[in-house]
């Protein structure tokens, strides 16, 4: 169990150094009245997500398996944010802008269903053609 908290410490450090750089990299290079950053965090942590699935449910090898933690818990984890999601698409509410809270739930859900199907579908094929 030491070894499983670990695994996920040890994921969930990088996994949200890495969510810092990809977010604050995206919305440096957009409109500051939209949480571009967290969406293109979401969705590519739902796409990285979608893509392990489908090994993650093979029958793998224990040392393989045992990486699970690490991966899922710990990095994408700590990577993907519904708080910040949550706290952005309030604070543009309370700034009056209806509009934009309403694309950033629709746009953020559609978005990560689509990348986490797609994510999956191409692990599949991956899966298979290691299989």
């Amino acid at each position: 169990m030491l070894t499983e908290f670990a695994l996920v410490a040890a994921g969930g450090a990088a996994g949200s150094v890495l969510r810092v750089v990809v977010a604050e990299n995206v919305t440096r290079s957009r409109a500051a009245n939209f949480p571009f950053g967290t969406l293109v965090v979401n969705v590519t942590g739902a796409a990285l997500l979608g893509l392990l699935a489908p090994f993650l449910a093979r029958d793998v090898p224990a040392g393989i398996a045992g990486l699970t933690p690490l991966f899922v818990a710990g990095l994408l984890g700590a990577y993907t944010t519904v708080s910040s999601f949550s706290l952005q698409t309030l604070l543009l509410i309370r700034e009056g802008g209806w509009g934009r809270a309403c694309l950033n739930v629709a746009g953020s859900v559609a978005l990560c269903l689509a990348a986490a199907g797609v994510g999956m579908a191409l692990g599949a094929a991956l899966a298979g053609a290691i299989a």
